[in-house]
């Protein structure tokens, strides 16, 4: 009855029926994948749209299913594969930080970019402060699954050195396991014991309103596909 104009899905595909539902409602309906696979089988159930997530991207991964033998793509092969393989219209994301990856995954056949880490320093973004000060540095990321039980990328500390080694496929479990630890650790201010998300390049996030990221991220996409041209 809300008429929403659009539903995403991640951490799995819906099914036909799920998403027949939805289409006749006239909305929309966009599912992260994570390989070729996964796209050709959420373009079987219906999707509208593919939400192509590379391997480079910060957070939780879109796997369907969080196989400990697949294979991560980064973005711009993952695009290719996957529009060699369906006419779908296809959101690239994963390491996108500026206007110019935006014009980047367009030239790849994206219909559309989007960005997480390029607006984790925005006073909009609930960040906590220890949060903020590692993605101001250039500190590597691993994925790791010893805060949630699921493979996700965050800057390497601590509690990840410690735990990745023995950390089980067990989400939502651990997730809910180790939240009272983290959630001590922001209220401390401690980074060496809280997931600090984020993607390869985010050291070039910036600090700005989100509305100014957006606006001078479009006038770097137009800029850079009009060198292009």
């Amino acid at each position: 009855s809300e008429r929403l104009e659009l539903v995403s899905f991640t951490f799995g595909c819906p099914t036909p029926e799920v998403v027949s539902r939805l289409t006749e409602a006239g909305t929309d309906v966009w599912v992260t994948v994570t390989s070729p696979e996964e796209a050709m089988q959420a373009q079987a159930a219906g999707a509208t749209a593919l939400v192509v997530q590379g391997a480079e991207g910060g957070g939780h991964r879109g796997y369907f299913v969080d196989d400990l033998k697949r294979e991560d793509f980064g973005l711009l092969a993952l695009l290719r594969l996957v529009a060699a393989q369906t006419p779908l219209p296809l959101i690239g994301a994963g390491g996108i930080m500026d206007g110019a990856g935006v014009a980047a995954v367009l030239c790849a056949e994206a219909a559309a970019a989007q960005l997480g880490s390029a607006f984790m320093l925005t006073p909009e973004a609930a960040t906590s402060s220890a949060h903020r000060a590692a993605l101001a540095t250039s500190s590597p990321t691993r994925l790791t699954r010893a805060f949630s039980g699921r493979q996700a990328r965050g800057i390497v500390n601590r509690f990840m050195d410690e735990h990745d080694r023995h950390a089980p496929q067990g989400y939502p479990a651990v997730n809910q396991m180790t939240a009272p630890i983290r959630a001590a650790a922001r209220k401390e201010g401690d980074g060496q014991a809280v997931n600090l998300w984020a993607g390869q390049a985010h050291v070039l996030a910036r600090e700005a309103p989100a509305g100014d990221l957006v606006r001078e991220f479009g006038r770097e996409a137009f800029a850079t596909l009009g060198r292009l041209s």
